[in-house]
Formats: C-alpha cells, structure tokens, sequence
C-alpha cells in the first residue's frame, strides 16, 4: 500500500478544524519524548534506556494481590471461628467451682481439675516419650547388628575373592599358569552345584 502525500501543517490546521491533535502528538507528548525515553534520536537503544525500559516499578503485581487477599480473607475466618469457639465455651460452661462468696473459706482449699489433667498428660507424656525412647533404641541395635552382619559377610567374601585371585595368578617357573589350582577351583564350583 502506497504512503499518502505528506500535507502541510496550514492544510492540516485548516481541515481538522483547529480542535483536533497534530499528526506525530499524542497522549503521551509526541515523537520526541518517546525518542528521549528511548535514549536520544539514534536508531538503536543505549544500554541503559534497555535496561531502564521494563524495570520501572508500577507496583501491579497480580499474584501478591491474591496472596494479601488469600491471607486476610483467610485471617477474618479464624478471627470468626475464635469468637463463636469463645461465645460457645461461655454459653455452655458455667463455672463449676464454689466460689468465695457460695462456698465459704472451703473454696480456696478445692483444688482445680485441670491442674491434674495437667499432671496426668505430663506424666502420660513421659511414659509415651521412655516406650518410644525405648522401640528407637532397640530398631537402632537391630539396624546396628543388620549392619554389621553384612560388613562381615562382605569382609569375608572380599578375603575369599582375594585367595582366589591369587590363586589363579600364580605361574610356573616358565611362566605357564599353575592347573592345580584351576582345577581345584572348577571342582568346588561342581560340587556346589551339584549340592544345590
């Protein structure tokens, strides 16, 4: 598509009326404020007007909306659910200890249950914690053995396959392998499987 014939400014002003924007104005001041933004009238992009361009901070960032949002919606719910656990406490337990002015001076001697339950849970703690203490060790002592069971039989095997190799190496004066141990060794491993 061909580009139109550029007008003068006199024609433009007089066809568009004089209220309307100039061809090269817009919201945002025109040409050369643009060409400033972008780091001068050169064709390229300084280093700086690129690294400047996308790292204006706006402060719009959708996904920290939803996280504030998440957690104060998620805030008034526990603060909902704290009051009516409260007013549901209140309504359903009056006190049940004699006070002062019902019971007399025998109202400062009655102990408070929940001082026991207290008492109690710490005491069930500390035989729950000494049999839990107690089924750690011993899976300890079992790994431990299972352990040391397999270093051993490693060990041994390792000594077994060491011999072997010796064994196997050895070589007469003229430099020809020793067969008697060669054929020991086919003879073991015949009667091993023949045992099996």
């Amino acid at each position: 598509m061909k580009r139109p014939p550029p007008r003068d400014d006199a024609a433009a002003a007089g066809s568009s009326g004089g209220g309307g924007f100039k061809k090269g104005k817009g919201m945002w001041g025109g040409k050369k404020r643009n060409e400033q933004r972008l780091g001068g009238s050169g064709g390229a992009l300084s280093l700086a007007a690129f690294a400047n361009a996308k790292s204006r901070n706006t402060g719009y960032n959708p996904a920290l909306i939803k996280k504030q949002k998440e957690f104060y919606r998620n805030a008034k719910l526990i603060s909902k659910y704290k009051k009516s656990k409260k007013h549901q406490n209140q309504s359903n337990c009056p006190p049940q200890f004699p006070t002062l002015e019902e019971g007399g001076a025998d109202a400062t001697d009655v102990p408070k249950p929940h001082d026991k339950r207290k008492k109690r849970t710490s005491q069930s703690l500390n035989v729950e914690y000494e049999k839990k203490r107690v089924e750690d060790e011993k899976a300890k002592k079992e790994r431990d053995a299972m352990i040391q069971a397999k270093k051993e039989e490693r060990e041994k095997s390792e000594a077994k396959r060491k011999e072997l190799r010796e064994k196997m190496f050895k070589r007469t004066r003229s430099g020809q392998p020793v067969m008697k141990y060669r054929i020991e060794h086919l003879l073991e491993t015949a009667l091993e499987s023949s045992n099996k």
